[in-house]
């Protein structure tokens, strides 16, 4: 496993098990690191599956079984969350959009007002999707280690997420305190994975001084990569195949596999893990 302080370009990062452990005079703190939101702080995934899981066993006429329609939800989360970031729709719109596809294979007639379908959506499946939300063990001990560091990077969320309900979620589990700036499209005027050259000039820093850490291989790594960041994957174990090689989009349903694709050469399993380990 490679240490988060042995990285290009002679930027030193926090070493997060050795707290004592100071960058050398020689090695220049990284300036920023963005996290990404969703799969990297909180559990995204979890949330969503938990709640369309409760959704589904509630439906006695559905039209298929259960885990096809958790698959459909997560395609239609895809190509609606697609149009969204291409500024097609509004992020009401988008559920909207999703579930006019959906009610109809959960055995339910599609209301024709708008005002319905957001009542479905505020009722029925975000007031479970956000009692749902969980924050990974690793991220405050992670982000506490940072904070105490002398001379230490300055933190950004970066996310694709709809900015209010990304900040709610920092918010719940009190991470809001630790990041100068929450960054969304909203904000950038652009997407994840073309968003982090606007993200740096943001945040008032050169790319060659700005590290991304997140869980998609593709638009947390590699894109970042291609923009002069650093790209640290975060392998929370979500395989990386059901993700689009262009942006990381999903393709259905992400899942566990005890088959793991080659690691490029900075990854770390979670946020506050140990040199050396490598599973």
């Amino acid at each position: 496993m490679t240490s988060w302080t042995t990285i290009p370009k002679g930027i030193a990062l926090p070493t997060f098990w050795r707290q004592r452990q100071t960058p050398r005079d020689d090695q220049p703190m990284a300036d920023v690191i963005f996290f990404d939101l969703d799969g990297t702080l909180v559990d995204h995934r979890s949330a969503v599956l938990e709640t369309i899981g409760q959704i589904v066993q509630a439906a006695p006429n559905a039209a298929a079984p259960p885990e096809e329609l958790v698959t459909l939800w997560w395609t239609l989360e895809a190509r609606h969350m697609r149009e969204y970031l291409a500024g097609q729709c509004s992020f009401t719109e988008h559920h909207r959009r999703r579930l006019r596809s959906f009610l109809p294979m959960l055995g339910e007639s599609v209301p024709e007002s708008p005002a319905l379908l957001d009542a479905w959506i505020a009722e029925r499946y975000l007031t479970v999707f956000e009692e749902s939300w969980r924050c990974y063990p690793d991220v405050r001990p992670c982000l506490e280690t940072l904070k105490r560091l002398p001379r230490g990077p300055r933190l950004a969320v970066l996310t694709n997420g709809d900015p209010e309900q990304q900040r709610a979620k920092l918010a719940r589990f009190g991470l809001l305190e630790y990041f100068e700036a929450v960054l969304t499209p909203t904000e950038l005027g652009a997407a994840k994975p073309v968003a982090y050259a606007t993200a740096c000039r943001w945040m008032r820093t050169d790319p060659a001084q700005a590290v991304n850490v997140g869980d998609m291989l593709e638009s947390d790594v590699n894109a970042a990569a291609h923009a002069g960041l650093t790209g640290i994957w975060l392998d929370r174990g979500i395989d990386r195949h059901r993700w689009t090689v262009a942006d990381g989009r999903r393709n259905g349903a992400p899942h566990r596999t005890a088959h793991r694709p080659p690691r490029p050469p900075f990854t770390h399993e979670r946020l506050t893990d140990s040199p050396g380990r490598r599973k």
